[in-house]
């Protein structure tokens, strides 16, 4: 049975946005599952959230490849942070936009 090809990349890029969001919020994800041992270590959030990042890039750049739209599924600021490609400071401090550092 084939898949909707669009549809199958619209729940990919949901499940990595939610899996980055979740690491910005230092949250359990996946990766913690795969790595148990390593959740004592400072650098290890660094380190899913690089992992996380990645992931979500990587659904992006094969979207593009495909011409599937993924841009609906992020705010401006998002998008721009997407294009750049460049995990930093600013990207998760301004992941939500002032609505989340005002609440």
């Amino acid at each position: 049975m084939a898949k909707d090809i669009p549809a199958f990349f619209k729940e990919k890029l949901y499940n990595a946005k939610n899996q980055f969001e979740r690491t910005i919020d230092c949250k359990h994800t996946e990766f913690d599952d795969l790595y148990p041992y390593m959740s004592e270590q400072p650098q290890f959030f660094w380190y899913k959230r690089y992992v996380a990042w990645q992931e979500l890039l990587t659904i992006v750049k094969l979207a593009d490849e495909l011409d599937i739209s993924w841009k609906d599924e992020f705010n401006e600021a998002q998008q721009r942070f997407i294009e750049k490609k460049v995990l930093d400071a600013k990207v998760l401090d301004d992941w939500y936009g002032k609505k989340r550092t005002e609440a």
